[in-house]
């Protein structure tokens, strides 16, 4: 065998094509139903799990200390408790102050485990448990923000994928997968929203034509926006353009390259600019932009800070 040592291995090459996995197998030899779950679930690196596990169990810390931080001071509300319907379902009683604390040693605990890499779905199963009970106490006390659907859903998905750590570029379909989920859901944000709106104004047209930023500007403007009060032609038009990203926010998930990062930084500058104008942050919704994104790459900014 020209001195080739035979230990029962195969490479992939020499697999059958049954053998191999979809993400291995080429264009060629998958079969139409294969191609088509391989565009709508791509297979993906490994390590972007890592990455993104990384960055989204670190800011679940920051969320519960800084934005949904509500759910300790529920604890003397019980009276307003009114317990949405997933919570019903699990019987969740009112909050008191020793499980609004021990949730939150908990959730920490579990994120800081979750960052460190060990135990991956144990602790990341933790995690999307103990953060969903936390996020039923801080929306059932009458209001219900939006802007936690895809972290919600990333804290779920995320303890699917099995660890490989941060230099596996091996091509996922749990991988894929799982990142699919969370794009999903950021695109349902955006584009759910436009439902909401026809709901709440008779028609999305309805809404594109009110007056409801000028309201909002008049509401809680910041300084920088006030001066807009003076052009209110300027209102209708932006808010035909966001009723228009929001509408056209499902062509994200068939982008590619320069086009979707292009695509990613447009959603990323259009709450930049809500914040600074109305202080509307959205931020668990841009976090969970990272999964568009090759964060595996972040890997190699120590090497190029060192270079540099």
């Amino acid at each position: 065998m020209g001195g080739r040592r035979m230990t029962g291995e195969r490479t992939v090459g020499e697999r059958t094509m049954g053998e191999r996995t979809m993400g291995e197998r080429t264009m060629g030899e998958r079969t139409m139903g294969e191609r088509a779950l391989s565009l709508l679930i791509p297979a993906l690196p490994a390590s972007r799990i890592t990455a993104l596990r990384t960055i989204i169990y670190a800011f679940v810390i920051v969320d519960v200390f800084l934005i949904a931080n509500d759910v300790p001071s529920h604890a003397t509300n019980a009276v307003f408790y009114e317990p949405l319907l997933l919570a019903r379902i699990l019987h969740l009683p009112a909050v008191t102050t020793p499980i609004a604390y021990g949730l939150l040693a908990v959730i920490v605990v579990s994120c800081l485990v979750g960052v460190s890499g060990r135990f991956p779905r144990i602790s990341g199963t933790v995690v999307a448990v103990v953060f969903t009970i936390w996020m039923l106490y801080s929306q059932g006390y009458g209001y219900v923000s939006h802007d936690h659907l895809a972290l919600m859903i990333a804290v779920w998905v995320l303890p699917t994928v099995p660890s490989r750590g941060w230099h596996d570029d091996t091509p996922s379909e749990a991988a894929g997968w799982a990142l699919r989920c969370i794009q999903l859901a950021v695109v349902a944000t955006y584009f759910l929203s436009v439902l909401t709106k026809w709901i709440y104004s008779g028609s999305p047209i309805a809404w594109a034509n009110s007056a409801i930023l000028a309201w909002a500007v008049i509401r809680r403007g910041s300084p920088f926006v006030q001066w807009t009060l003076e052009v209110p032609w300027i209102f209708v038009p932006a808010q035909w353009a966001a009723l228009a990203m929001e509408t056209l926010s499902p062509v994200v998930l068939f982008l590619k390259g320069k086009a979707l990062y292009l695509a990613v930084a447009v959603f990323v500058l259009f709450h930049l600019t809500t914040f600074i104008a109305l202080g509307i942050h959205f931020l668990p919704t841009v976090i969970c932009w990272a999964a568009f994104l090759p964060i595996e790459r972040l890997r190699e900014l120590p090497a190029r800070l060192r270079r540099a």
